[in-house]
This record gives structure tokens, C-alpha cells and sequence, in this order.
């Protein structure tokens, strides 16, 4: 079984080269139960948010690591995909705003992911 820092970089990874959208990572371990940490990230429309989510199933399953539940998969705005104590939520711009985790979950640390992004940032 891989350690969060394995699934984190991952996850990362795979969201980057499908050119996933401000990739956000928290820790949110202090703040509640649900996980340990948080992985954000928007698409530029549903088609995206849907190539996204598959790259990550992708990428984790051939790391051998399954998701216990996946929500919102069919609708397109919106995705969780939950790896236990790794939660990845990947939005359209719109859903994000809407949502705005990052408000919510403000107590959370931050964590550098700068270390697994390869594409250009804009």
C-alpha cells in the first residue's frame, strides 16, 4: 500500500499532464476525519473534468491503489474521488467557485506540490 506522499505525487502528476488547473493540495488532517489531505483542481469544462478524473484512476490503479468511492462522475461539474486519507476534488471553474473549498478548508496547510508540476503554468 502506498503512503499519502506516494498518492499525493501521483495524483499530481496525473492531473498536471492532462493539464488540470490550479492543482491546490491541503492538509487537512487537523481539521477533520474525512482525510488527510485534500488535492483541488478545475478542468475547463466538463469533458475535462471527466478526462482528469480517469487519469488519476488511471495512474493510481497501475500504482495498485483503488478508490474506495467516486461521486459526481457523470454530471461533469464536479468529482471526488476518495482514496481514504487522500480525497481528490476536481471541479469546472464554475463548480469550484461555487464550492470554493479553499474558503472553507482555509485552516488547512498548504503543501508544495511545486516539485511534481511539469507543465507551463499560465
Amino acid at each position: 500500500m502506498m503512503n499519502e506522499k506516494e498518492m499525493i505525487a501521483i495524483a499530481v502528476k496525473a492531473l498536471d499532464d492532462k493539464k488540470g488547473k490550479d492543482i491546490k493540495v491541503l492538509h487537512t488532517a487537523d481539521q477533520t476525519t474525512l482525510a488527510d489531505y485534500f488535492i483541488i483542481c478545475n478542468g475547463t469544462s466538463n469533458t475535462q473534468v471527466r478526462a482528469l478524473a480517469d487519469a488519476v484512476e488511471e495512474a493510481m490503479s497501475k500504482a495498485g491503489e483503488e478508490p474506495h468511492h467516486i461521486e459526481g462522475h457523470r454530471g461533469g461539474q464536479w468529482t471526488l474521488m476518495d482514496y481514504s486519507s487522500v480525497v481528490i476534488h476536481i471541479f469546472t471553474e464554475e463548480g469550484r467557485e461555487f464550492y470554493d473549498l479553499e474558503r472553507l478548508w482555509s485552516d488547512a496547510q498548504p503543501v508544495d506540490v511545486s516539485g511534481y508540476l511539469t507543465a507551463e503554468t499560465e
